[in-house]
């Protein structure tokens, strides 16, 4: 078990990386290009390792419904708005919100899908989110 968690950690350490280092190649360019190329030299790199690896196009991909590939645009439009939302309100307060957006979204996604959850526990860790960003906002105004 510590292993995931510390393999989670590190994710959540890139993930903001990756947003810092986007958000200066979207403030020097644009956010549309600055996706771009996140997804351009991440596809380079997924496709040497792939093809190092092995396994690329695994048996059963093209049997997969229709929207298991809707990852791909919904993580270019993720990428472009983090890009766009950290060069004008901060690593801090991107990273709150998109911490508080995808709390939300599981929520949501749990209930919809009537999945064992702890919905008020969930529920207060949005609240708690939210209620940061706030206090982080109040602090940066005085």
């Amino acid at each position: 078990m510590t292993i995931f968690v510390l393999c989670a950690c590190l994710a959540g350490i890139l993930v903001s990386l990756s947003r810092q280092l986007n958000g200066r190649l979207s403030f020097a360019t644009s956010p549309l290009i600055a996706s771009f190329w996140n997804h351009l030299v991440g596809f380079g790199l997924l496709t040497a390792v792939g093809l190092a690896i092995g396994g690329l196009i695994p048996a059963g991909a093209l049997d997969a419904a229709w929207y298991a590939y809707l990852g791909g645009p919904v993580g270019v439009v993720f990428v472009a708005a983090g890009s766009w939302v950290i060069t004008r309100i901060g690593a801090m307060n991107t990273a709150l919100m998109i911490i508080g957006g995808q709390m939300t979204g599981s929520v949501a996604i749990n209930l919809l899908k009537s999945a064992e959850s702890t919905f008020w526990m969930a529920s207060l860790g949005v609240v708690l989110i939210i209620a940061g960003m706030i206090v982080s906002q109040r602090r940066t105004r005085d």
